[in-house]
């Protein structure tokens, strides 16, 4: 969690001077008590504070979770990734959903056949909406119905995984590709060539809350 400086002097004061009350914090910052209606609401939320009536403020010693949820601040996409689950986009759409389901995943990452580089994702739907009509899944491509660059939203590897998480919630999807660029003969990245080294979905996202102990 996110603290302003503001929050911290106020947890401080606290700790020194518990239990008092919101006018005497106040007077300490020299600020109305609205002025830190707010933040006081912030923190006992949070349960950082206890508000007694009548008593005033405790500060709560039990604060260990809240380190774990900041670790959600800094954890990055490599250490969450899954291996990704990859299919040309010449794939037929019948071995694309054979794929998808062998693989238990919600979408598959398509790479060009040349060089591996991301082309497009495909989606359940995207397969579900080709598959109720009268194309041969045997013979058209999963390239017919695929998202393709540049619509395809992405996360790197030392991204955060709550960076990862508000794209899946924000976008409405799956899961996002994990990206680097292919490097040239010089070394130098290759702006507009992507190759795809893992994935992160929701269930991943679960995992990590799972793993800190926060009730979903």
């Amino acid at each position: 969690m996110n603290l302003s400086d503001r929050q911290r002097r106020i947890i401080e004061i606290v700790k020194n001077n518990e239990p008092i009350t919101s006018k005497e914090i106040a007077d300490k910052l020299d600020l109305t008590r609205s002025a830190l209606r707010s933040d006081l609401s912030v923190l006992t939320m949070a349960k950082i504070l206890e508000a007694k009536p009548r008593v005033g403020y405790f500060h709560l010693q039990d604060n260990s979770y809240l380190a774990e949820i900041n670790k959600l601040y800094t954890k990055e996409v490599a250490e969450v990734k899954s291996v990704p689950v990859v299919v040309t986009e010449k794939t037929s759409i019948y071995n694309a959903i054979t794929t998808l389901f062998l693989e238990d995943v919600g979408s598959l990452f398509v790479v060009d056949e040349e060089d591996k580089n991301l082309v497009g994702v495909i989606s359940r739907k995207d397969l579900l909406k080709i598959t109720i009509g009268d194309a041969d899944i045997n013979q058209v491509p999963v390239s017919v119905a695929m998202t393709r660059m540049p619509n395809i939203i992405t996360i790197r590897a030392d991204d955060t995984v709550l960076l990862a998480a508000k794209r899946l919630v924000n976008y409405e999807i799956d899961a996002l590709p994990v990206v680097e660029n292919f490097i040239d003969e010089s070394g130098e990245p290759l702006e507009d060539k992507l190759k795809v080294i893992g994935r992160v979905s929701k269930t991943n996202i679960t995992r990590v809350l799972a793993d800190l102990g926060l009730e979903m």
